[in-house]
């Protein structure tokens, strides 16, 4: 199987972009979205790069799956659970009883999301740093 760590991270790293001008420009739901994406796809680098393999889109749940290599923090696990929260009612109408996902997010929220997607890549660069 190719390695394709440098490629995982590389997305990472332009879904934060992405959720960044999202923010900028109000689309708050795309913004929690891709910031959940980019700490998920900055965990698949290190996946990839470990020899392991990741399934599902569960940011908590790659983490944890790592705990058995990797000092976690418990701050760190809890960035995971609020952008794992952001995976699918960001995207689904029927997320929620009434309304579009527009109707929900916020630009706390949204501003909260890319912090913590920011913090899992930082991690994710840590650990990648080390293999090389």
């Amino acid at each position: 199987m190719a390695r394709r760590a440098k490629d995982w991270l590389k997305q990472a790293e332009r879904d934060l972009e992405h959720a960044k001008k999202d923010l900028i420009g109000e689309y708050y739901e795309w913004s929690c979205f891709s910031a959940q994406q980019a700490a998920e796809k900055a965990l698949k680098a290190v996946y990839q790069d470990t020899n392991r393999v990741a399934w599902g889109h569960s940011v908590r749940g790659l983490l944890v799956n790592l705990k058995d290599s990797f000092e976690i923090s418990s701050a760190l696990m809890e960035a995971a659970k609020v952008l794992d929260k952001f995976y699918i009612p960001t995207r689904y109408p029927n997320g929620f009883d009434v309304g579009a996902p527009t109707d929900y997010f916020t630009e706390r929220e949204a501003k909260e999301a890319i912090e913590y997607a920011s913090e899992i890549i930082g991690f994710c660069k840590d650990i990648l740093s080390r293999s090389r």
